[in-house]
C-alpha cells in the first residue's frame, strides 16, 4: 500500500477515505459505543404526578383568590355610590341656600336632582331622587347595576344613611336604616 491509498477489495482508494471508513468502522466496533447505546438515557420534562400536583395547587390557589378579588372589585365599587350621594348632598345644601327650597324652582332653575342621565351616573351606580324632592326635604337614593347589582344605598336631608339592599350574590347580607354598609361581613 502506498501514501496515497490503499487497496480495498481489489480497488483503489484515496487515503482520505480510508481513514474515514477505518473511522466509521472502529465505532461501529468500540465497546464504549456499544456500552452507551444500551445504556437508557434520561428522559427530560415532568412527569404526569408532578402536573397533576401543580394543576391541584393552582386550582386551590384560584378557589381562594378569585372570590376574594370579586369581593374586593365590588367593595371598590361601592365606594362611587357613598361618594355620589354625599357629592349629590353637597349640592342638594347649596341649592337650598341660594333658593330657601329643595325643590324646582322653575323651568330654568332645577335641583340637582333634575339633572341628566350622565350626571346621575357615577360608576356602577344611577343617583335618583326618591320620592321627589319637596321644599324642605329629599331623599338621595345611589341603585347600582353589574357587579353591584341589587346595591341600594340612601341619604336624606338630615344625613341620615341607609342600606335598602345589598349586591346580589355576593355573600353579603343585610340591610340597614341607620348606616351605609360597605363589605362583606359587615353589620348595621
Amino acid at each position: 500500500m502506498s501514501g496515497s491509498g490503499g487497496l480495498t477489495n481489489g480497488r483503489q482508494i484515496s487515503s482520505e477515505t480510508a481513514t474515514i471508513c477505518d473511522s466509521y468502522i472502529h465505532r461501529q466496533r468500540s465497546p464504549v459505543s456499544i456500552a452507551s447505546s444500551s445504556r437508557p438515557t434520561r428522559q427530560h420534562g415532568f412527569t404526569l404526578i408532578e402536573v397533576m400536583i401543580t394543576v391541584a395547587i393552582v386550582g386551590i390557589l384560584a378557589a381562594i383568590a378569585i372570590p376574594a378579588y370579586q369581593d374586593y372589585v365590588r367593595r371598590g365599587q361601592v365606594i362611587d355610590a357613598t361618594n355620589a350621594l354625599s357629592a349629590m348632598r353637597a349640592n342638594m345644601e347649596r341649592y337650598y341656600q341660594d333658593n330657601r327650597t329643595y325643590a324646582d324652582v322653575s323651568a330654568s332653575i332645577k335641583s340637582p336632582c333634575s339633572g341628566t342621565a350622565a350626571q346621575l351616573t357615577f360608576g356602577s351606580f344611577v343617583v335618583s331622587c326618591n320620592p321627589a324632592p319637596t321644599a324642605t326635604t329629599f331623599t338621595l337614593v345611589a341603585t347600582g347595576s353589574g357587579p353591584v347589582n341589587g346595591a341600594q344605598y340612601s341619604i336624606d336631608q338630615s344625613n341620615v344613611r341607609a342600606t335598602a339592599g345589598v349586591p346580589t350574590g355576593s355573600g353579603w347580607t343585610g340591610t340597614c336604616a341607620t348606616s351605609w354598609i360597605l363589605k362583606k361581613g359587615q353589620t348595621c
